[in-house]
């Protein structure tokens, strides 16, 4: 699924209402999607205003407003079919879910699935949150774009949309996707979006079955005029677990990382590295020159120098965690279709249920006992406890539970031994 995966999104966190207003302009979508350097500028310069002067505050919250779907992809973290599902939240109910969420923040809202637009309603969702002052973006799989639907995004308020490619054919791509016609659907929803001057990102989970084609990938997103390449390696979940043997091995992810570090100087749209943390750990152990991640941040700093400390003196303000590898819990939330809240898709070790609290999201994101033992990195388990990038990592939370049932557990991926030494227990 896409819901983790949106990378435009990380990079426009914002603070409270005021802020968020008096911040910039709103800005004109025409014209920022054919200027990619005005379009990040803006959301940069956005995003620095604000996350400074915040709290705690959610930055990205991924919704899966529906788990139908017509695709059956085989890294699906909610193995998610052709079929209603029971006890999807209502549209009066989504509505309320924003309300709650725009009284205390202005975080993105991705609204994802499943398909998100199999839903009758989504829309009026998309147009709610939108009035609201919300970020309204869209993870759809393609196969239901055409030219009336983007028109619709256009009125409901949506921003940006993102699309899938895992693989450089039609051949790779469908076979990973699991449905005949994936990839021309993903091609056509592309050209439609592009013509329609809907900014769109390409999604790229990373796998064995695909490691070899992830460079054609890239610059195919360039060619396509993605403004964002959003590689993100496989977390085995959902169908993702029968896919264990094409999951890349601890070396392999490593040395993956390490190529999509060095590709940073070359290509010529963001990228954005997600569902691995130390990805942060690399491009500051090896920093390429003049090339900065997707949030704006410059890699050279290691740990204990001046920049660095700065950012962890923030690492429990929105700011800091905004800064971090795993967002999980930290700036990003994740909500299920039936409202069920999680740090993210991948890990769905409940924080709470807005069904069963009046559909107050702002309660459990402040109050969660999930989520203040996911802030508390000093706690980790292992080596992710005292690791010197722990606060700029932290390691896949669920990764860490798939692999040895305890979410808090150092992540089973991660090849770097700390310069730090072991603290003693307390």
């Amino acid at each position: 699924m896409l819901s983790k995966a949106f990378a435009v999104d990380q990079s426009l966190s914002v603070g409270n209402s005021a802020l968020f207003t008096a911040a910039l302009p709103e800005p004109n979508i025409e014209q920022l999607a054919g200027n990619r350097h005005r379009y990040w500028y803006w959301y940069k310069k956005l995003t620095d205003e604000t996350s400074r002067k915040s709290e705690l505050l959610p930055h990205l919250i991924a919704w899966e407003v529906t788990r139908s779907c017509k695709l059956n992809c085989k890294h699906c973290r909610a193995a998610a079919q052709s079929r209603v599902y029971e006890n999807e939240l209502s549209t009066e109910q989504c509505f309320a879910v924003l309300d709650n969420v725009a009284g205390f923040a202005r975080p993105i809202i991705i609204l994802t699935g499943g398909e998100p637009m199999l839903r009758d309603d989504i829309y009026d969702i998309a147009r709610h949150g939108h009035e609201l002052g919300l970020r309204m973006v869209m993870a759809p799989c393609g196969m239901l774009i055409d030219e009336l639907a983007i028109s619709k995004m256009h009125e409901a308020g949506i921003q940006c949309i993102s699309i899938s490619l895992d693989g450089a054919t039609a051949e790779s791509h469908d076979s990973f996707r699991g449905t005949s016609g994936a990839f021309a659907s993903a091609m056509t929803a592309i050209e439609v979006a592009r013509k329609n001057h809907m900014p769109f990102q390409i999604n790229t989970t990373i796998t064995r079955h695909n490691i070899s084609e992830v460079e054609k990938i890239m610059h195919l997103a360039e060619n396509l005029g993605a403004i964002t390449f959003n590689p993100f390696l496989l977390v085995p979940t959902g169908r993702g677990v029968e896919l264990a043997d094409q999951e890349l091995s601890p070396q392999q992810y490593e040395q993956t990382l390490h190529w999509l570090n060095r590709q940073r100087d070359s290509i010529k749209i963001q990228m954005r590295v997600t569902c691995a943390p130390h990805y942060q750990r690399i491009i500051r152990q090896h920093p390429v020159e003049g090339a900065t991640d997707a949030t704006g941040l410059k890699p050279a700093d290691h740990p204990g120098s001046a920049s660095t400390k700065a950012t962890e003196s923030h690492s429990h303000s929105s700011h800091g965690a905004f800064r971090a590898g795993c967002m999980g819990g930290k700036s990003f939330a994740f909500i299920s279709h039936v409202g069920k809240v999680q740090i993210c898709g991948f890990l769905e070790t409940e924080a709470g249920d807005l069904l069963e609290n009046g559909l107050d999201f702002e309660a459990i994101w402040k109050n969660s006992p999930l989520f203040r033992a996911i802030r508390d990195v000093d706690h980790y388990r292992g080596k992710c406890g005292y690791c010197e990038y722990r606060r700029l990592c932290g390691g896949c939370r669920a990764r860490a539970f798939a692999i040895t049932g305890d979410y808090l557990e150092s992540e089973p991926f991660c090849v770097y031994e700390p310069q730090a030494k072991p603290r003693k227990s307390r």
